[in-house]
């Protein structure tokens, strides 16, 4: 199984594509794909149809998965940063290449 430097949480920012310079959460991350649904981020339009939680149907707004190679992580202090692992206390953690903080 593939590990990804992003998980379901982390805030990042787009950094190619259509929406370039968007900031968002991960909703989900999908590790088969490589992608990830960013809140707010790459919203498509769907028709869906009538059901019993949506009698009216018609066109739903929706977050469209994006690849995990356009996406950068935001550390602490709002920048973007690149991730590497260390062994901290025990554990391995995440670490911000910029800062060297713990992520």
């Amino acid at each position: 199984m593939k590990k990804l430097k992003v998980k379901t949480g982390d805030t990042v920012r787009i950094i190619a594509g259509d929406h370039k310079g968007t900031e968002g959460k991960i909703l989900s991350v999908n590790l088969e794909k490589n992608k990830a649904i960013v809140e707010g981020a790459n919203m498509v339009s769907k028709h869906q149809k009538p059901s019993a939680q949506n009698p009216q149907g018609g066109i739903v707004k929706m977050e469209a998965p994006i690849h995990v190679s356009n996406l950068s992580l935001i550390d602490k202090s709002g920048e973007t940063t690149r991730v590497g692992y260390e062994i901290r206390d025990g554990k391995k953690v995440r670490v911000s290449k910029k800062s060297n903080e713990v992520i």
